[in-house]
């Protein structure tokens, strides 16, 4: 049986990528913290945040810090399901294929803590 960590938290569509997020809010620092697998069996990259899930705040964090790991403008990114959830997709607008080698370079780097040690 394959690990849930192999499949990727995001898809490409016609205008961009769809992509599958777990935040934890009021967290101690901003960061893409790795990967998790979802109760739907799937994968979902996890991002902390120091906001507060209020207003909105978490989102726009989110928001942020995602659009300055990924070097795009905020406005290319938005929350489209899970607004009030810890559960999240958010859609990358831009050249999907352009997208999908960013965000599989970003994954690369975001893998889990297997607990094997290489040196």
């Amino acid at each position: 049986m394959a690990s849930p960590f192999e499949a990727v938290p995001f898809e490409a569509v016609a205008d961009g990528v769809r992509l599958a997020l777990r935040v934890t809010p009021k967290a101690s620092r901003n960061a893409i913290a790795g990967l998790a697998a979802t109760a739907s069996g799937g994968t979902a990259l996890k991002v902390t945040v120091t906001a507060v899930p209020e207003n909105g705040k978490a989102n726009e964090a989110v928001v942020k810090l995602l659009a300055k790991a990924w070097k795009l403008p905020k406005t290319s990114l938005t929350v489209v399901a899970g607004a009030t959830d810890r559960n999240k997709i958010v859609h990358v607008a831009g050249d999907p294929a352009d997208l999908m080698r960013r965000l599989t370079a970003l994954v690369e780097t975001a893998k889990p803590d297997t607990g094997n040690s290489d040196g």
